[in-house]
């Protein structure tokens, strides 16, 4: 398919300036970031200010140097994979826990992070202790709770935050009288 002269366009643009946010905020240079595409520098340059449209290999090679899918330059954002409404939130739960959780990201193919909703309820035994690749952070938004690394239990109350590697023995539970609300964000793969 053919598009008319003003969608080729914009399609350059769109794609060079986020080849060039890219490589701006990964601090490359547009020589390495040419020369692991194999590509020229003086393409790159053309891409990234919208004068060129890189072919399918040429994108391949310049997402590979960036780290990213091609996809990251092609895709537009949707309603359906950007926004998530709180009014259709749908908790659940796991066998084994009171806990309930709401996804608060869209499940999307390669996606790097999670965002989860937790409501934990009083007395709630706390969480199995686990390791697995990747990092958390967690957010308190009221209530409070104990976040046991490798033994060690920190207290963190509403407003607090904690930020760790998930390989590092981990647990939480609530600590107070009342409903615990945190937001956890880590890589896929919550319990």
């Amino acid at each position: 398919m053919v598009l008319p002269l003003d969608n080729k366009a914009q399609v350059a643009v769109s794609i060079g300036s986020k080849v060039r946010a890219l490589r701006q905020r990964l601090k490359q240079t547009l020589d390495e970031v040419a020369t692991t595409a194999g590509i020229s520098k003086p393409f790159l340059s053309q891409v990234e200010r919208g004068h060129a449209t890189p072919s399918i290999t040429s994108l391949v090679g310049i997402a590979r140097a960036l780290g990213v899918t091609v996809q990251y330059f092609v895709d537009t954002p949707t309603e359906d994979k950007s926004v998530r409404r709180g009014s259709e939130l749908k908790y659940f739960g796991f066998d084994g826990t009171a806990n309930r959780f709401a996804r608060l990201t869209n499940l999307s193919v390669g996606s790097k992070l999670e965002v989860i909703l937790v409501r934990m309820p009083v007395g709630q035994n706390p969480s199995e202790v686990t390791t697995h690749a990747g990092e958390e952070f967690l957010y308190v938004m009221s209530g409070q709770i104990s976040l046991t690394l490798e033994g060690t239990t920190f207290v963190l109350q509403a407003g607090d935050t904690a930020h760790y590697e998930s390989t590092v023995p981990h647990s939480w539970s609530n600590t107070a009288r009342e409903e615990a609300v945190v937001v956890w964000v880590g890589t896929p793969r919550l319990f």
